[in-house]
């Protein structure tokens, strides 16, 4: 009986009455308690407010355990958000579930979230399931995880973002089958790691990233492993790297991409270690090779073999050469 009156008790002080401790303030229409369940049952216009962060649903239950409240489970499309300074976080899914006690909430079932500045929404995020650390800003998301930031959009199994206290981007990371296109530029990897203190994209695992050029044709590199400054728009490459271009295509251990300074694209591209370029018949080996794009052209230097294959036979075995 005593445990029936001391759970009755905490559902009045619940029900619309702030607790000073966590901030927290549960309201509905109706709400009862099971004890079988160890639930309390919450219908009609339930709204939750755990400090910054406000959910809103048709109907939800709070686990209890001991004499703590512990997870609120949002059903029927519920949708939660939270709001600091000129930031609004929201997220919608076919169920949330919030920890009272650690403050973390987890959406699952078409899920998608919306970080806006002001009106204006700057990070779209849409996956299976997402889960979200008020305490440290960090959203996890998983399967089918796409994301739109600003002018670049990425999809992957799995992504790990981290968010400031003012609620913009900090880090992100992808993870399984990952893609991020940004304007010209189309890059595939196992996994990609941002950072916006630095503004570094970095790639690793079966890396290939494109470049779409004025001239309408593509850039095409690949490596082991890629790194692209955001500020300077130069790319870094290492680990069996390839580059094709038009009838260009070079090979290398390392490789440094610098842009045009008119255009920011790619215009000269830097092989170290023993490198080759072939075009058409002939395939030059050097230590060092500078590959221009405009005005096409390359200088090799550095022990340079020069080999052309099949002369006389009126045939181009790299016709076709491709990815």
């Amino acid at each position: 009986m005593k445990k029936i009156l001391f759970l009755f008790a905490l559902i009045i002080l619940t029900a619309g009455i702030a607790v000073n401790a966590a901030d927290l303030v549960i309201e509905s229409k109706t709400q009862s308690y099971s004890e079988d369940e160890s639930k309390i049952k919450l219908e009609g216009d339930v709204n939750v407010t755990l400090d910054a962060l406000k959910v809103i649903g048709d109907s939800a239950d709070v686990t209890v355990k001991g004499q703590q409240l512990d997870t609120a489970t949002f059903y029927n499309k519920p949708y939660a958000f939270e709001v600091k300074k000129n930031k609004k976080r929201e997220v919608k899914a076919n169920i949330l579930k919030v920890s009272l006690i650690n403050k973390i909430v987890r959406a699952e079932g078409d899920t998608q979230s919306i970080v806006y500045d002001g009106k204006t929404p700057i990070v779209v995020i849409n996956a299976d399931s997402q889960e979200y650390d008020t305490n440290t800003g960090v959203m996890t998301a998983e399967g089918t995880v796409t994301i739109l930031y600003k002018e670049t959009e990425t999809f992957s199994d799995k992504a790990i973002i981290k968010m400031d206290k003012n609620g913009d981007l900090q880090d992100l990371e992808l993870i399984g089958n990952a893609r991020v296109k940004e304007k010209n530029n189309d890059s595939f990897a196992d996994n990609f790691k941002y950072d916006s203190a630095t503004k570094m994209l970095k790639a690793r695992g079966n890396t290939t990233s494109k470049v779409a050029m004025d001239d309408g044709d593509n850039l095409v590199l690949k490596s082991t492993y890629q790194e692209y400054s955001q500020d300077k728009s130069v790319f870094t490459a290492s680990g069996d790297v390839k580059i094709w271009y038009q009838d260009y295509f070079a090979e290398g251990p390392k490789v440094t991409v610098y842009p045009d300074k008119t255009t920011n694209k790619p215009n000269e591209i830097y092989f170290t270690g023993r490198s080759a370029i072939t075009q058409g018949l002939r395939t030059i080996y050097a230590d060092k090779i500078k590959m221009i794009i405009n005005p096409k052209d390359f200088h090799a230097e550095g022990n340079t073999r020069t080999v052309i294959r099949n002369i006389g036979s009126g045939q181009d075995e790299n016709v076709g050469l491709g990815l």
